[in-house]
Parts: structure tokens; sequence; C-alpha cells
């Protein structure tokens, strides 16, 4: 499929899966790059602007201002693709924690389900624009707190302890 985004600014390139469900970008000067990645510039804060389209070798090859700029065919391709790679539940609630010193298992209630994590310390509490939060557990997954204003008492005394 070819798919011409801003002429103006991004010029014209095809995207397509091979046979082994690999992403192939196909460029304007008719030179295909196999196994592509799309990657979200901002994908906490602006996670629906700024995607750039990169080589296997980490080259960019396209640059997207913002998703609905692309047709729908090839922006499904793309979202699919950054969804595999974009493991980032979001906490809605904390239950509980086991202590409040470190390490501690955190049981949070996420936008995927219950789970329990350790958290290693408090350094692993990164704060973000618009009152956000990304906690990283002893595993490396990141835990999005998209807003610390929206979740409830409870948890933000929690959060409150460990800031």
């Amino acid at each position: 499929m070819t798919m011409t985004t801003n002429p103006a600014q991004q010029p014209s390139f095809g995207l397509h899966r091979n046979s082994f469900g690999r992403l192939v970008f196909t460029g304007a000067d008719g030179a295909s790059h196999e196994n592509v990645i799309p990657v979200r510039a901002f994908p906490v804060s602006a996670p629906d602007g700024g995607v750039s389209v990169v080589s296997s070798d980490g080259h960019e090859l396209a640059w997207i201002d913002r998703l609905e700029q692309v047709e729908v065919e090839a922006r499904k391709l793309i979202e699919e693709e950054l969804a595999s790679r974009e493991f980032m539940p979001e906490i809605c609630r904390i239950v509980g924690v086991s202590t409040f010193a470190t390490p501690s298992d955190w049981t949070v209630q996420t936008s995927r389900g219950v789970t329990t994590f350790t958290l290693k310390g408090e350094e692993d509490i990164r704060r973000l624009p618009n009152s956000a939060l990304l906690i990283a557990d002893s595993h490396s997954i990141q835990f999005l707190v998209r807003d610390l204003k929206a979740l409830d008492k409870h948890s933000r005394k929690i959060l409150d302890r460990f800031l």
C-alpha cells in the first residue's frame, strides 16, 4: 500500500508486512527496507504525535507528525506494531504495599487487571509532566500513572509516602 501524508513535510512511502510478519518500508525512491520499526517520540506525553519509522540498523526512514495523517491501512500496521512493542499498563488504583520501606511489593489495579510487582527503590518512581508518574518494577516493566490527582485518596496517600 502506498501512503502520502503531508506532501510538503513528509515523503510518500509504502508499508506492508512480509511473509514473516515483519514490516517492510518502501521509500519514494523505490528502495525497500525490511524489519522496520515505528517508534513514538513521546509515548507518554504525546502518544498520537511524532512517530519515526526506523530501519533495523537505527536510521530514520520517515517521520510522521501525527498518525491521523497516514492512510488507514498503514496507520493500522503502525499501531499494531507499536502496541506489540509498548507494554505499559496504566495504574488505576494501588490496592496495597507490603511495607513503606524499599524494596516493597505493590499490589495494583491496572488497565490490564490486578498485578503485584516489586519496587526496588524510590528512584524507580519518575515524575513526568502533567502530574503523571512512571514506575519501574524490579524487572524493568514500566507502569504509568497518567494523572496522580485522578487516583483515589488511598492510592495517593500510598504514593505520597514514596515521593
